[in-house]
């Protein structure tokens, strides 16, 4: 019984453990996006990572260098609802609550704004003229 016991509550504290403590590596890797002369200052393109998080990358200035582009998750952090950039009024919009960011993923109104929930952001780096997005490639699930 005494063997029992410590097994159980030596798994639920493995456990516990394991929830307080997550293993923080994840595998990543660099992903082609698209070539920098066919990418215009003010276009928006939608990307899938190979793990199926939808990323929205923007360019936003055209030195020829990976700060002219913006790569940010297209799911909302307030409700997980898509996000999708508006050209015309310079910003990304969620129509789940009218939630609205600004073009380097700040809230600038809504419940988004009011919780702080900006939109997160991938690397990005330019290379032989051709642009890629540093991605996970592990599941969370």
């Amino acid at each position: 019984m005494v063997l029992g016991l410590a097994a159980g509550y030596g798994m639920f504290g493995w456990l516990i453990g394991r929830f307080l403590y997550p293993a923080q590596t994840r595998d990543s890797a660099w992903q082609f996006v698209r070539e920098l002369r066919r990418f215009a200052v003010g276009e928006a393109v939608s990307y899938t990572t190979p793990t199926r998080q939808k990323v929205v990358i923007t360019r936003v200035a055209e030195a020829g260098t990976a700060e002219d582009f913006i790569a940010l998750s297209s799911v909302c952090p307030h409700l997980g609802c898509q996000v999708h950039w508006e050209p015309q009024n310079n910003r990304f919009f969620c129509p789940c609550h009218n939630g609205v960011f600004d073009p380097s993923g700040t809230p600038v109104s809504g419940p988004p704004a009011d919780a702080g929930q900006q939109l997160p952001r991938y690397p990005l780096q330019v290379r032989n003229g051709l642009l890629y997005i540093e991605v996970s490639t592990q599941s969370l699930v």
